[in-house]
């Protein structure tokens, strides 16, 4: 049987590939209404760690925009 967290984590992978805006939004809205309250997610050490990795990275300005990052990727697919 599938664990809740692979659900999520496949959930997760879908929404960062959906590009409409809309439909983001109607989805966002979705979970909103149907948030239970106080039934907050807790976090693995290793999602914890990643987190504050992402944070020093964001500090350290080690980030770049969405269109420098979709240049790379086409050139990196290009190589494939």
């Amino acid at each position: 049987m599938i664990s809740t967290s692979d659900i999520r984590n496949k959930i997760i992978d879908q929404i960062m590939g959906i590009k409409d805006a809309e439909f983001l939004r109607a989805l966002s809205e979705m979970i909103d209404k149907s948030r239970v309250q106080g039934n907050a997610v807790q976090l693995t050490e290793e999602q914890k760690v990643m987190l504050a990795m992402s944070e020093e990275d964001i500090e350290g300005g080690k980030t770049i925009d969405q269109l420098t990052l979709n240049d790379r990727e086409l050139e990196w697919l290009k190589r494939k």
